[in-house]
């Protein structure tokens, strides 16, 4: 994972769940592979996501993104699907906390979810904590994530980096 992320922006309004995400119901039917599960993402909010979305595009969303259950699909079937990072005036914890545990940057910001349309260009520079809008000239600052969230991150989430490192990151 890149430091700095470029896509268009996916805007999403307030309480976007985790079965807006990715719906329960694909928990419990006979789909073994988590890629067989990407027709599904958003289905109800952006259908055919899956092939619209491009790596690095990035989901611009307002207060209590990832609602609901804890289960990994919901961040993973992002990432997975090529988004390059979550923006949004807040996070449910469960999905912030598995969203980093994956390797998928969320960060929380305030002015751009007000000023951000579909398809805007966004640009995210996670170490000097810094987003652009860049179609409208628009820039905010947030509090960069510790090294260890960077190094978690960019080795594609905590599994992967403790493979690579062969320890924790602290």
């Amino acid at each position: 994972m890149a430091r700095v992320i470029r896509g268009r922006a996916w805007v999403l309004g307030d309480n976007i769940s985790t079965d807006h995400i990715i719906s329960g119901k694909y928990k419990f039917a006979k789909i073994n592979r988590l890629e067989d599960m990407l027709p599904y993402v958003f289905e109800e909010v952006i259908p055919e996501f899956y092939k619209k979305v491009q790596p690095g595009d990035v989901i611009v969303a307002g207060r209590g993104f990832g609602y609901g259950s804890s289960r990994e699909h919901a961040p993973r079937l992002l990432k997975l699907a090529g988004v390059g990072a979550v923006l949004a005036k807040s996070f449910h914890r469960i999905f912030y906390r598995n969203s980093i545990n994956i390797g998928l940057p969320v960060i929380i910001v305030q002015r751009i979810p007000e000023v951000t349309e579909q398809g805007d260009e966004i640009e995210v520079d996670l170490e000097a904590g810094v987003v652009r809008n860049a179609t409208k000239g628009v820039e905010e600052r947030f509090q960069p994530p510790p090294r260890q969230l960077l190094e978690i991150l960019e080795a594609g989430g905590i599994v992967e980096y403790i493979k690579k490192m062969n320890r924790l990151p602290w």
